[in-house]
């Protein structure tokens, strides 16, 4: 009888642990019980009930994409099937997507004792990566529920979206009650979103053993700067496209609303917080001179993707329209230079798959009425080793911002690096393969991709979840076999 159900052999192995190396080394990767039991150099394969031969591949730990909507455009069982196809096609193997209550999503209010268990209903058995969720507390009655949340479901982590008060998901609104479906009696604002703070704070003290974990995040971004220049940027009318965009939700508003969130952490002395898919120079220079003004508070900062590999120029068509806004090209460098200077902490997808008919809607040339997002956890791993490589990021350095960091902050503790105890999840990465990105490549139910035609030097061969192989020689396989994963403790 086998003792080892799977070995991985002859694979480079890419530890976020591990000194930056130019060349990882050669080992095998043992697994039983969906969990790593071994390490080394020439295990021996006649005890393993199934060998896969990594060929030399880089073997980097499934990639935790901290920030994903599954169910924002559609439904979310639906969702859930197709887009973690297509997060397994990028070498991610956990996936953290973003829940609330209001128009979008489930399309209701009210409790998250009700909300969320039907979340997880529509979930189940329909993923093919492991998944967890953070949730939004759009209401005071949420915030209440802090506690409740924590305990029931291992969910530790918050969300404030700071543009909501006064700005729609796609642009200027007028309905936000309506569209937040809170009590009329509510507001979504400045003041709401210190309560929550204190409410992710209250939580920390009580809940102690979970309290390491518990940490909010924020979409940074300010409603009425971006109301303002939305109407600025309209009567000029000389943008279009994707620049006009980016000029209505201009980069210090992004700015502005970090240094409005550092310090109410500060003053609410909530220490984990997260900024969410910076996207320009300003937006990062505001943090990072929070983090001096606040050393007590410790921030986090993430950068997506898209940011990284596109800009207004180069993205292609208003299918690129995201919040916030894809920048100037100068932008793109001032992410990239912080991200070597180690001024990044997690690079996500912020993947929201958005079908054509209601990205583009009747108007195609119109970018204020197109949906905002679009899908891109395909090509996270690849992206970020083909780019990165070439601007000098190590290999462990990319390991550390897919999978390490955000799985120790988001307490995710058997997931993160290839290490024994750890859960079984491995991407294998050709690093010298030529390819084009097509949408009608990628397993997400998403027609087009701003990144339509962008010449990759990376590519995701194999993937695998808890030792299960959901992603083979550029296909997915199998049954959807992820599970939710509480978290904290």
């Amino acid at each position: 009888m086998a003792t080892t159900e799977l070995l991985i052999k002859n694979v480079r192995v890419v530890r976020p642990e591990d000194p930056d190396t130019a060349q990882p080394a050669l080992l095998d990767i043992a697994v039983n019980d969906g969990k790593i039991v071994r390490v080394a150099a020439d295990l021996p394969a006649d005890d393993a009930a199934r060998v896969v031969d990594g060929r030399g591949l880089l073997a980097f730990p499934g990639v935790v994409d901290a920030h994903q909507h599954w169910g924002i455009y559609n439904e979310l069982s639906e969702d859930t099937r197709t887009e973690s196809r297509a997060s397994a096609q990028g070498g991610v193997t956990t996936s953290l997507t973003y829940m609330r209550t209001g128009q979008y999503y489930l399309n209701k209010g009210g409790s998250y004792r009700d909300f969320f268990p039907e979340v997880l209903s529509l979930s189940e058995g329909n993923a093919y990566v492991d998944y967890a969720y953070h949730l939004a507390p759009m209401s005071s009655q949420h915030i209440e529920e802090i506690p409740f949340l924590v305990e029931e479901f291992g969910v530790t982590s918050f969300k404030i979206f700071m543009f909501y008060g006064s700005h729609g998901l796609h642009g200027r609104s007028t309905s936000q009650s309506d569209f937040l479906m809170i009590p009329p009696d509510e507001r979504y604002d400045i003041a709401h979103f210190e309560f929550v703070m204190r409410g992710v704070q209250q939580a920390r003290e009580i809940l102690t053993e979970y309290a390491p974990h518990i940490s909010l995040s924020l979409h940074c971004e300010t409603a009425e700067i971006m109301t303002a220049y939305t109407k600025l940027v309209e009567q000029d009318g000389s943008l279009t496209g994707l620049r006009a965009y980016s000029a209505s939700r201009p980069p210090h508003s992004e700015g502005l609303a970090v240094t409005i969130a550092s310090y109410l952490a500060h003053e609410t002395q909530l220490p984990n917080i997260n900024l969410l898919h910076l996207s320009s120079e300003k937006a990062l220079s505001a943090a990072l001179t929070m983090q001096k003004a606040f050393p007590h508070i410790d921030f986090r900062r993430e950068v997506t993707i898209g940011h990284l590999l596109a800009d207004v120029d180069t993205a292609v068509g208003i299918g690129g329209k995201v919040n916030p806004p894809l920048r100037e090209r100068e932008d793109v460098e001032a992410l990239w230079r912080h991200m070597l200077a180690g001024d990044i902490d997690w690079v996500v997808s912020d993947h929201a798959c958005c079908r054509d008919e209601l990205k583009f809607g009747a108007d195609r040339g119109d970018v204020f009425l197109a949906k905002s997002g679009f899908g891109g956890a395909e090509y996270l791993l690849p992206g970020l080793v083909g780019e990165g490589t070439k601007r000098g990021l190590s290999l462990q350095r990319i390991a550390q911002l897919l999978s390490a960091n955000p799985a120790q902050r988001y307490g995710l503790r058997n997931k993160g690096t290839i290490a024994e105890g750890y859960d079984a999840d491995i991407a294998l990465v050709d690093p010298n393969v030529q390819w084009t990105v097509r949408a009608a490549d990628s397993e997400s139910t998403q027609e087009y991709t701003p990144f339509e035609g962008f010449d990759m030097t990376a590519r995701v061969t194999d993937t695998f979840v808890r030792g299960n192989q959901v992603f083979a020689d550029g296909k997915v396989v199998g049954a959807p076999i992820g599970r939710f994963v509480r978290r904290g403790r």
